[in-house]
Parts: C-alpha cells; structure tokens; sequence
C-alpha cells in the first residue's frame, strides 16, 4: 500500500474536505480525487461519503484511518531519522491553554536555548483535544490536565498544581459554572465535584478566553475551577474568593505525555527539564 496515497486519505479524512485537504497538500482538487480513487482501487472500499459539505468517512474508511494516521506518521520518521540520525530534528508541542497561559513560553525558550537547531511548533487545545492531537500524532508531546489513562501514552513529567474553587469575592454567587471550552479537565471536575455534593448546577457557560471567565467570575456571573498559579498570573488573585481544594479532593497535575510508540529522541531531557 502506498505510503503517499495514505498520506492524501489521512488529510481529507481530517479537513473533510477534498478541496480543503488539496489546498492543504499544496496539490490540484483533481489530482487528489484521482489520489482516493487509485487507493480505493487498491483496497477494494469506497472510503468517504460524499455530502454537501465536503466528505465523512464511511465505516471501511474509519477502519483504515487509525492503521493509516500510524503508517504516514512512521514513514514521516523514519525521513527524519535519515535525514539525522543524530538529534531531534522537528518537536510539535501539544498544552492545554491553561498550561500555555502560565509556562510554555519558558519551557520553549529553555528548549530553543539548549537545542536550537530543533525546529519548534505549538498547538493548543483542552486537554480533552490535546489528548487526541497526541494519539493522531499531530503533535510528538503534550501538556495536559491530569494523568493520562490511556495505554498508549506515558508520562515524561508530572508538573503540581494548586486547584482552587473561584468565586466572586463579595457577592452570593450562582451556581453557574464558567469554563473554557468542552473537553476542559477543570471544567469536567468541578461538574462532578458539586453532582458529588448533590448540589444542583443552574447552567454551564463556554468561553474562548481565560481572562474572559475570570473577569465573569468577579463580576457575580458564576464561579470556576483553575489553578492557584493561572490566577496570579492573569492578575485576578486579589479579586475573587479563592478556595483551595487538597490533593485528596482534587489531585490534578499538569503533565507532559507522549506515546509509547513515538518517544523523543531527547526524552530523558524533558524529564528531567526545570523552567
């Protein structure tokens, strides 16, 4: 099975789009139609449903996705690996935005310091995004919220964090939860920690921008669950009602993972690195 065929199926399978995934691959709308077509050939399925947006993948085409996405990210590494076979070439970082807000701007410049012929790229999300950017091989390694449980990830660092409840300081306040994002760890404990308590939650509201649910909270519109540290460093520490919550309550540490089958050549450093 060709590698580069597998390659045009992997990006219109994530842009859902032939149109989109030959803008992407830098090719003609054509030649990647023709691309499916010689693969669908070859494996003897048709691999997406045409829709009016763009394509989904029908049931044979999920089953080679998976198999697929592990094939091109292999061949993407073993180039690299001729190319050098002696250092770390390329590194996608993965972070959560709340990882990204308080340390990944010293953690990539102590990167690019001590190496700096790797060539560096970041992508953010919810650690429910990172966590699939990671095990679609979008990115090499990834800070997250929480410990992964998943069999394919291991964790190269685990980072502490001090979880607090955020409320408005002088007010009574909702019991409206505000979060970033669905598939926000924060979000999805503190959800479960007031159903644990059997208190009713009155509604849930998404942001885009952690300043945003912060300056929310202290206006009385809710409350949220963050790190201690992500509030000093947005500055909101001396304006909300902070209650820290033990590590029996809520343990969740920040950690940096990597699959098990893609481990970084400089990995024993990220274990060991402080910034």
């Amino acid at each position: 099975m060709d590698s580069n065929l597998l390659k045009v199926f992997v990006v219109v399978a994530q842009e859902q789009s032939i149109t989109l995934g030959a803008k992407k691959l830098g090719f003609a709308q054509s030649n990647v139609t023709s691309r499916i077509k010689q693969l669908e050939k070859s494996v003897g399925y048709s691999l997406f449903h045409r829709v009016p947006k763009g394509v989904v993948l029908t049931y044979e085409g999920e089953k080679l996705y998976k198999h697929a996405v592990e094939i091109v990210k292999k061949v993407e590494n073993a180039v690299l690996d001729m190319q050098n076979m002696q250092y770390q070439k390329k590194l996608v970082v993965g972070s959560t935005d709340c990882n990204a807000a308080v340390r990944i701007s010293s953690f990539l410049m102590k990167l690019h310091k001590d190496y700096p012929k790797i060539q560096l790229e970041l992508l953010t999300g919810t650690t429910r995004d990172v966590i699939q950017m990671i095990l679609n091989y979008k990115v090499d390694i990834a800070f997250i919220s929480g410990e992964p449980n998943h069999e394919e990830l291991m964790v190269l660092q685990k980072l502490e964090e001090e979880i607090a409840i955020l409320e408005p300081q002088d007010e009574t306040c909702p019991n409206v939860i505000l979060s970033f994002k669905e598939g926000c760890a924060y979000d999805e404990f503190l959800k479960n920690y007031y159903i644990q308590k059997g208190e009713d939650i009155e509604k849930s509201l998404a942001f885009g921008s952690l300043e945003t649910i912060l300056a929310c909270v202290k206006s009385g519109m809710g409350k949220t669950l963050l790190p201690t540290n992500l509030v000093d460093k947005l500055g909101f520490s001396k304006d909300l009602k902070i209650t820290k919550l033990d590590k029996k309550t809520a343990y969740i540490p920040t950690c940096l993972i990597c699959r098990k089958d893609n481990i970084p050549k400089i990995a024993e450093y990220l274990k060991t690195l402080e910034y």
